[in-house]
């Protein structure tokens, strides 16, 4: 299929991205601690895809892994940093998945330490991405996905401008069971009509 995406190349690389409060950046060295620190949080895990704790080396290699990555490669997920702007710390990360068969479509996710749930800084977040993804990088489509059971992130990506298409029944594996699935979705003409 010939798609017509803006190309990854060196010269474009990722700067980052700021609003009031924080700044969405590349993940650093320095992440390690407290992205192992909240992602072996058994409150924040319950309903990820990834098993807990954390080791902080294992926090090291997934640091590591993003270094020289472009946050568009298709086929690839890649984690943005969260950051407080007035404290300089890391309270979460951001994820965008680029389609490896049509680049014109992403799939996003977020997690927050606890300490920095409820604090707006959740939509804050998902609506710079989604600015990032469906105007800087001329998305067609970005997706979120999340577990019925996990109300506030239904409600979070709902509160973004997005809609819930499906509700796919006992379609994920949670580590102990299967679970349901609800998907989401906006389209880049809405974003842009939406004005957020």
């Amino acid at each position: 299929m010939d798609v017509a995406v803006p190309p990854v190349s060196p010269d474009q690389g990722f700067e980052g991205l700021r609003s009031e409060r924080l700044l969405v950046r590349r993940v650093r060295n320095e992440d390690a601690a407290s992205l192992a620190a909240y992602r072996s949080d058994p409150e924040v895990a319950r309903y990820q895809g990834w098993e807990t704790p954390m080791s902080i080396e294992e926090a090291r290699r997934f640091v590591r892994g993003m270094a020289d990555d472009h946050p568009d490669t298709p086929g690839e997920w890649f984690q943005f940093a969260i950051e407080e702007l007035k404290t300089g710390e890391h309270i979460g990360d951001l994820a965008s998945h680029t389609h490896g068969d049509d680049p014109r479509i992403a799939t996003i996710g977020i997690t927050l330490r606890r300490g920095s749930q409820g604090s707006g800084y959740a939509t804050e977040a998902l609506r710079l991405l989604l600015e990032y993804l469906l105007a800087d990088r001329r998305k067609h489509r970005v997706i979120g996905e999340c577990d019925p059971r996990n109300a506030a992130v239904a409600r979070l990506l709902e509160s973004v401008g997005m809609r819930r298409e499906a509700h796919h029944v006992q379609s994920y594996w949670d580590g102990s069971g299967w679970t349901d699935e609800y998907v989401y979705a906006i389209l880049a003409h809405e974003w842009r009509q939406s004005g957020r």
